[in-house]
């Protein structure tokens, strides 16, 4: 299936709106912001589709016109299900200046034999900040499926002032890369991905990332986190563990502190 999302951010009178919002099957878009207070855009994507299939083709366009700040959030965890060929994702999006751009979607969920390809392209403009994540679990592990994924990569770049300036990799193929190997994810099962780009002046990038590590110290025993400093005010937080709903909510937690930022 052929499916399309294209959402518009605007600004007006100092509140962010949907300015515009188209979607075909499965998908569907609703608004969950209505007990927040800061004026800011919170939708949920959602999908009448148990998951993404063979010969899925995803395509999600988001716009953030000047001033605007959208939260999107998703509504259950992905499922990746058994392929004879392939599954794609695009997500691009696009930010003027004096934009905030959120998306922690719940972790993905690859059956046996899927191969899925997610791509993201990301232009930000000036005074302006992202936030951005992924977690891909093992598999349906309560039924034996740890990583019997064909393939799975989700590939993240971000652009400013049509520069590169983030680019993340992520590949998970178990017949071409031993899964358990050292250096890969050794004995774990679930791993997660947040990235956070800031073109502001006057992010704390280092007190940020102390506060992160600190929360992360709270769940040493479940989860191995790490976070790598960009050259620029961004940095990646990796994760390591055996669940995915204690990441994602660890991953949510750090949303939090970083949306709070003006």
């Amino acid at each position: 299936m052929d499916s399309r999302l294209k959402i518009i951010a605007g600004f007006k009178g100092g509140e962010s709106y949907v300015k515009d919002l188209y979607v075909s099957l499965p998908f569907r878009v609703v608004s969950v912001g209505q007990r927040k207070s800061d004026k800011k855009l919170y939708q949920m994507v959602m999908s009448s589709s148990p998951g993404i299939l063979d010969g899925d083709h995803y395509h999600l366009d988001v716009a953030l016109e000047k001033g605007s700040s959208l939260q999107l959030q998703s509504q259950s965890y992905q499922r990746l299900f058994n392929m004879e060929d392939k599954a794609v994702q695009e997500l691009n999006v696009t930010m003027e200046d004096e934009t905030s751009f959120a998306y922690v979607p719940h972790p993905i969920v690859p059956h046996e034999d899927s191969n899925f390809k997610s791509k993201a392209n990301v232009h930000i403009g000036k005074n302006s900040q992202i936030i951005i994540s992924e977690i891909i679990t093992c598999g349906r592990k309560h039924y034996g499926e740890v990583f019997k994924l064909r393939r799975f990569q989700n590939l993240m770049e971000i652009y400013h002032n049509n520069r590169l300036v983030v680019k993340d990799n992520v590949v998970i193929q178990p017949d071409l890369i031993p899964i358990s190997s050292i250096g890969n994810l050794e004995q774990y099962t679930h791993q997660g991905t947040l990235i956070f780009y800031s073109t502001k002046e006057n992010v704390d990038k280092n007190g940020l990332i102390e506060e992160i590590v600190e929360a992360a110290a709270q769940h040493i025993e479940e989860m191995e986190v790490g976070v790598s400093a960009m050259e620029d005010n961004g940095f990646v937080v990796r994760a390591l563990g055996h669940g995915g709903e204690l990441m994602y909510n660890f991953f949510l937690h750090v949303q939090e502190i970083l949306w709070a930022l003006e």
